[in-house]
């Protein structure tokens, strides 16, 4: 599915009448001016479609935001380490499951373990790679002020998400090139991100350090903790899986995830039930987190992981080298492996 100009509202800048203060602390700007259909930030212009504030540089927009703003400039290289194609599939990922579904409530309080939620009420937090606004959605009201930004179209469904959310900023953006101020945020969670860009992904965790004091990050985990066999699987899926991110078919992405989700996902989910008598359902893959999901979010997550060409995964020991950049890290022992905290105050 992809966004139709008809589907977005190249429309005022009134959302962001009563936010100028908080946009000049974002940005360290010394001045915002809000214009009919952009934001002037220190002279330099920002488009606005509804309410999403688009940071990326022309060459990096999305085919239905090129089209919307009539860009017409002429081609450029687009920037190094930017991947069209992984644009490309969370933009038609979210776009094609838009909508907050109930398991995400139980999976927010899994990622969020090691946040005290409480301790986040006068603070401004920012999604880094929100996505639909999943994780945003339920802390809309637990934050001072919420800031959310994605690459790819799904930002617009996460403004529609949280289109009751006056305290929430919206940014279209590109996470290794953002022009707001060092430590622009207190508290900033990125969930399901970094291992999909085409540079290391313990890198960019260290370089989120510029932009918080607090980053909660979830990293693809490299079966560490799990038996031999789960990783003869796993090389036994990759190259059917970049077989199949190359392929942009909406008709084959959504067949493709429906069978992979009633053949393999869920005969082993069974499986796994199974096994819970005999204490032995840790062994099946995939059955620790998807016991309790409905077949729609299943093929949802089968989409998110067949169809990105980038996958990288990490150790947990690899994680904790990360305390030579932090002043802590902690890496939760529970499901999903790894998310993780690290801290600098």
């Amino acid at each position: 599915m992809n966004m139709n100009n008809s589907d977005l509202n190249k429309n005022l800048t009134h959302y962001y009448s009563n936010k100028i203060e908080t946009l000049m602390d974002i940005f360290g700007a010394e001045e915002i001016t809000l214009e009919n259909k952009n934001i002037i930030v220190d002279g330099h212009s920002y488009p606005v479609v509804d309410d999403v504030i688009i940071l990326l540089d022309p060459s990096q927009y999305p085919p239905a935001v090129s089209r919307l703003l009539n860009s017409s400039l002429p081609p450029k290289i687009k920037p190094v380490n930017f991947s069209e194609d992984i644009q490309f599939t969370f933009g038609s990922e979210w776009l094609t499951y838009p909508d907050i579904m109930p398991e995400h409530e139980d999976e927010f309080a899994l990622y969020f373990d090691l946040i005290n939620i409480p301790d986040l009420k006068n603070m401004r937090v920012c999604d880094l790679g929100c996505g639909i606004g999943r994780w945003s959605y339920f802390l809309r009201d637990k934050c001072r002020e919420l800031i959310l930004l994605d690459f790819s179209e799904a930002i617009f469904a996460a403004r529609k998400n949280l289109k009751e959310s006056e305290n929430a900023i919206f940014l279209m953006g590109d996470i290794q090139r953002l022009p707001l101020r060092s430590g622009f945020t207190d508290f900033l969670f990125c969930l399901g991100v970094l291992h999909h860009l085409p540079v290391n992904a313990l890198r960019e965790v260290r370089a989120l350090k510029n932009y918080a004091s607090t980053i909660l990050v979830y990293l693809y985990y490299a079966l560490d903790n799990r038996p031999f066999y789960f990783r003869m699987l796993l090389d036994i899926v990759t190259p059917i899986r970049k077989a199949a991110s190359k392929i942009r078919s909406p008709f084959f992405r959504t067949g493709f995830s429906t069978f992979i989700a009633w053949t393999v996902y869920v005969p082993l989910v069974y499986l796994g039930k199974f096994l819970k008598h005999f204490h032995l359902s840790r062994n099946i893959p995939l059955f620790e987190g998807y016991d309790k999901k409905t077949v729609h979010r299943i093929k949802q997550d089968v989409y998110d992981r067949f169809f990105t060409r980038i996958e990288q995964r990490f150790t947990k020991n690899q994680i904790l080298e990360l305390e030579k950049d932090f002043k802590k890290v902690t890496v939760s022992e529970n499901l999903p492996y790894w998310h993780f905290k690290c801290e600098n105050n």
